[in-house]
């Protein structure tokens, strides 16, 4: 997959579909037709559409749309920041069954905006520039009610599924191809500090709920059952569940994050 999606052609291609989906949706639909002009038909590129999006929904009077615009499309024309919007749009088509195209979630999931929101933030925290990546931060959480600290490390292919109430602490890390459901918290103790949030490696499945506290690790493909709270490291292929949380299950034949199958009568 990391091959293709450093291809710039798959940009065109995805833009391509994304822009077609658009003209069908303007002649059924009317009243989007402004949304559909002004975010898909009239730009050109996939990066400059998502800046156009972002910056309409996190611009402020003070702050306004034409300052960010060029702003957010300077850093998601970057090959890896682009890179990572597009492995997120498509694992939201893989994984999401009630997704069929791109259109929907690249117009209306919260999850994905916070998500190229904070690939926007982090560039801006690591250049410097931490007032401007905090800015970015506040306007996400008012208005998706996700929070994630521009300093934390994500990979790509990540899906947010539905999203609100997602907090992911400074020193966290998501690596590649994980998957969270609502109200999942990634933060510290309380009482650390300096390196103080999860690992989350690749592959995991997070429930809705889910808690995890401290400079932890969650090991590849392990997957953390709605509504635990998880404040020891989990090993790799591992399924726990429970307040505290506990290994219910092993898992060593498949990848959670990709089947998003939230059962664990797995066979130990």
């Amino acid at each position: 997959m990391a091959t293709l999606l450093q291809n710039p052609v798959q940009a065109t291609s995805v833009w391509t579909e994304l822009q077609h989906a658009a003209q069908q949706l303007s002649e059924k639909e009317p009243v989007l037709r402004t949304l559909l002009h002004q975010v898909i038909q009239t730009p050109e590129t996939l990066q400059e559409g998502l800046s156009v999006l972002l910056a309409r929904k996190l611009g402020t009077l003070d702050v306004p749309f034409d300052v960010l615009k060029p702003e957010f499309q300077a850093v998601l024309s970057d090959a890896q920041v682009l890179e990572g919007v597009l492995a997120d749009l498509l694992a939201i088509r893989q994984r999401d069954p009630a997704v069929k195209d791109l259109l929907t979630p690249f117009l209306f999931f919260k999850g994905f905006h916070a998500l190229q929101a904070h690939r926007i933030a982090h560039t801006f925290w690591n250049a410097g520039r931490q007032a401007v990546a905090l800015f970015v931060q506040s306007q996400v959480s008012l208005q998706f009610a996700i929070d994630i600290h521009p300093a934390a490390q994500l990979g790509k292919g990540i899906l947010m599924d539905h999203g609100t109430g997602i907090v992911i602490g400074e020193t966290a890390v998501v690596e590649d191809n994980v998957s969270m459901l609502h109200n999942v918290t990634l933060g510290g103790t309380g009482k650390e500090c300096c390196d103080r949030h999860p690992k989350i490696r690749s592959g995991v499945l997070i429930g809705a709920g889910a808690t995890i506290l401290g400079n932890i690790e969650i090991g590849r493909d392990a997957k953390i059952a709605a509504g635990s709270v998880v404040v020891k490291p989990v090993h790799a292929h591992t399924t726990v569940a429970g307040v505290p949380a506990k290994v219910v299950a092993r898992n060593v034949k498949f990848t959670p994050a990709l089947q998003m199958d939230h059962e664990f009568d797995i066979h130990i």
